[in-house]
């Protein structure tokens, strides 16, 4: 379906973000995020808080989108909205609307997979950053994901390399939690690590065959190396925090750097992009951009790092133009196939 004139409505419930989008074409004309807050003397996302606080947010955030994007609903062409993987109660929010609205306003209804849309990001008009050529190599990297996909078009991608456990935002989160950081702890570690010095403690990497990875090992040995520093000086953590969350920092990039010149080296693509929340991490851009491999790599723009429904959008977009569409029968997924 070809038609210069498409606004595409999205909408992002996967986890504890609530997030509306409207296009123009490949174009962003509004990307509104309301986050929640309520998770954080927890220590982590309550999926009951999470599903409760979209009910709230939902409406607001979509109507604050449309404002902003000066769109009519009338004008919409059609709404996109994550079908999967996520929280099942989150994703019931945002996927019932979604239905109800298509309904109302008698327009197409498109389900999108959320770590395609992590990929695909990459795809929207933004002044300033170039989209990669197909096939590309994406390292999805999140608090539930960590992922090498081999990206060959829009809607035909391979995964050839995961974790076999822990995702690597939960390696950073979990880390954070051990220093005493509170949560979210990522970002934390990535503020004190610009301070410290990343070769200050030496940690080893975990030995996994092929492309895949794992992390569980490696948050293991950091607890135990503070446990055993702790006990010859309490106050160790505070003393050293800017090394130790560099030396950390410093670990996991390389595990992650070890695996993409693998997968290059297995399949000769040399374009690589990065997608998913973990790819806001300074330490991970910075060593991207570094491109001591020859490879030509694509950053997104930071608000589309994190999750959002810009992204959402932009595979809703494509998916309008092959007329890849839903009935109200569809069904939200926590999982799903990739």
């Amino acid at each position: 379906m070809q038609n210069s004139e498409v606004f595409i409505l999205a909408i992002e419930s996967s986890c504890d973000d609530t997030a509306a989008a409207v296009l123009h074409n490949d174009k962003v004309l509004s990307n509104v995020v309301a986050n929640q807050l309520i998770h954080n003397q927890y220590g982590g996302v309550v999926p009951e808080l999470a599903s409760r606080a979209h009910q709230q947010n939902i409406v607001p955030v979509i109507d604050a989108a449309l404002r902003k994007a000066n769109v009519q609903k009338e004008q919409l062409s059609a709404i996109a909205f994550t079908q999967g993987p996520g929280l099942m109660g989150s994703l019931l929010v945002g996927g019932s609307f979604s239905k109800s609205l298509s309904l109302a306003l008698d327009i197409p209804l498109i389900a999108v997979n959320h770590m395609h849309a992590h990929i695909l990001a990459h795809f929207i008009d933004e002044e300033g950053y170039d989209k990669p050529e197909f096939p590309f190599l994406a390292l999805t990297i999140s608090g539930g994901h960590t992922q090498i996909v081999k990206v060959n078009s829009f809607f035909d991608m391979e995964i050839i390399g995961e974790t076999t456990d822990d995702a690597v935002g939960e390696a950073f989160d979990k880390s954070a939690k051990i220093l005493g950081l509170p949560y979210p702890g990522g970002p934390l570690i990535d503020k004190y690590a610009q301070l410290g010095n990343p070769k200050a403690f030496a940690f080893t990497k975990p030995k996994v065959p092929g492309l895949d990875f794992s992390f569980s090992g490696l948050k293991t040995a950091i607890l135990y190396f503070i446990q055993k520093e702790k006990q010859k000086n309490p106050n160790f953590i505070e003393e050293n925090l800017n090394d130790i969350c560099a030396s950390i920092q410093y670990t996991i990039i390389e595990i992650l750097m070890d695996k993409l010149k693998l997968a290059v080296k297995e399949t000769g693509i040399t374009q690589i992009a990065i997608g998913g929340g973990v790819s806001a991490n300074s330490g991970i851009r910075a060593r991207l951009k570094e491109n001591k491999h020859g490879w030509k790599t694509f950053i997104p723009k930071f608000e589309y790092t994190t999750d959002n429904a810009a992204m959402i959008g932009i595979v809703g977009y494509q998916k309008y133009l092959s007329n890849h569409f839903e009935t109200s029968a569809v069904v939200s997924k926590a999982r799903i196939q990739f």
